[in-house]
């Protein structure tokens, strides 16, 4: 075969090409299958109701349809991209993906800016539906039980400047309130390296009772995973053990500590799947999902205290927390709350997490209560493309955390 060069390749582009002519990829079977799903359930017609509201009539250019927004969305998930910009170039350099959010070859990708007002245009509640109609659909699917679940948490990093930080009582930025330190200990002109000196003597400088950044005031003052420290929030994850879908996300600050926190998304788990089993006409999903919500719950050590193990005993669920190192605690006074605390929990919750919401780790918040596609509202449509992805992860056998394990006080 001969060698083909450069020059025979060099030919003016003619003015018109046949639709036949033009090059078409082989689909990704993920996306084709995922699409084939979300047209059965006729998905584009549920969201254009449910966002009807926030469009005019027909007045104006027409905006980012509903339906190619949430794909979006599913695309940065599944994708891992963290920021509109990625997901925008994703879409623009694979045809596979064009063909999965339904964007023609003749037509133009949705610019960043087109996707973040989007964003900012739909509510929290608006993305909290969408969320609840994909756990309809997989429990549709098989693909829901509800009686285990796994909880783990992560911090994702605000989307604001820890250098923008502003006291919460004055209202002064960080430099300014040294400077009128320095002045108050008698430097009338200090330089930037007395403000310095100045600065490294004091204790708990970064306290968030005494500091908030003034366009996001939620996000807290933490040290990451990887040792920096960053304004952050903290997202917690609750998934069903036995599939690998994920049944509710919710955010918090990220100096909240996991036995803090762990009771609202238990909570937000059972509001969700039993609302599942209210809303359904099937008769198949009754059967299936826990009618009551969640009846187990696994945790890593992070979550184990007995306050936590005592009150979700009050609410009929039962832990396995695995227990950290440290002293034999004293439970023969608080028999009915005895849980068995197995090793192997944490290692299961974490991995089930890590598959299902892996991605969100690298994900930016715009703020707790903002409409941010990685934020409180976004991670539920996000979440929604990873458990409808649940089926690629493979199921987590539950049965692995009850047998093998008596029951009894933990230590024993």
């Amino acid at each position: 075969m001969a060698m083909g060069r450069r020059r025979k390749r060099v030919r003016q582009e003619g003015l018109w090409t046949p639709t036949a002519a033009l090059p078409v990829g082989a689909s990704h079977p993920f996306y084709q299958r995922l699409n084939q799903i979300l047209d059965e359930n006729k998905f584009d017609e549920y969201v254009e109701r449910l966002c009807e509201e926030f469009y005019a009539g027909e007045v104006g250019r027409p905006g980012l349809s509903p339906g190619m927004y949430f794909r979006l969305l599913m695309v940065g998930y599944f994708e891992g991209i963290d920021s509109e910009r990625g997901i925008a170039w994703r879409a623009g350099d694979s045809l596979s993906i064009r063909s999965f959010v339904r964007i023609a070859l003749d037509e133009s990708i949705p610019d960043h800016s087109t996707i973040s007002r989007t964003r900012r245009l739909m509510d929290v509640e608006t993305h909290q539906a969408v969320f609840q109609w994909v756990l309809a659909v997989l429990a549709e699917k098989k693909l829901l039980k509800g009686t285990t679940i796994g909880v783990d948490a992560t911090t994702l990093e605000a989307n604001a400047a820890l250098r923008s930080i502003v006291r919460r009582d004055t209202g002064e930025k960080y430099e300014e309130f040294l400077t009128r330190l320095a002045k108050e200990s008698g430097i009338e002109t200090p330089t930037r390296e007395q403000l310095a000196k100045l600065d490294r003597k004091r204790t708990k400088k970064g306290s968030n009772d005494d500091w908030k950044h003034p366009h996001d005031p939620d996000a807290r003052i933490t040290k990451m995973k990887d040792g920096r420290t960053h304004l952050a929030h903290k997202a917690e994850h609750a998934v069903d053990m036995e599939t690998g879908a994920i049944v509710a996300v919710t955010l918090h600050g990220a100096d909240e500590g996991d036995t803090e926190t762990i009771q609202e998304t238990v909570a937000e788990a059972g509001e969700r799947i039993t609302t599942v089993v209210v809303d359904s006409d099937n008769d198949e999903v009754a059967q299936r999902v826990s009618t009551e919500g969640p009846r187990e719950v696994v945790t890593d050590k992070g979550y184990h205290s007995r306050a936590v193990v005592s009150e979700l005993a009050e609410w009929g669920v039962r832990t396995y927390c695995s227990e950290p190192i440290r002293e034999r605690q004293r439970w023969q006074d608080r028999r009915e709350s005895n849980k068995r605390s197995t090793p192997i929990a944490a290692a299961i919750a974490g991995n089930a997490v890590a598959g299902c919401c892996g991605n969100a780790v690298r994900s930016w918040s715009d703020g707790r209560d903002a409409p941010s596609s990685f934020a409180r509202t976004g991670k539920h449509p996000q979440a929604a493309g990873g458990a409808l992805g649940s089926g690629e992860l493979g199921p987590v056998d539950a049965e692995i955390i009850r047998k093998g394990h008596a029951a009894g006080p933990p230590g024993t």
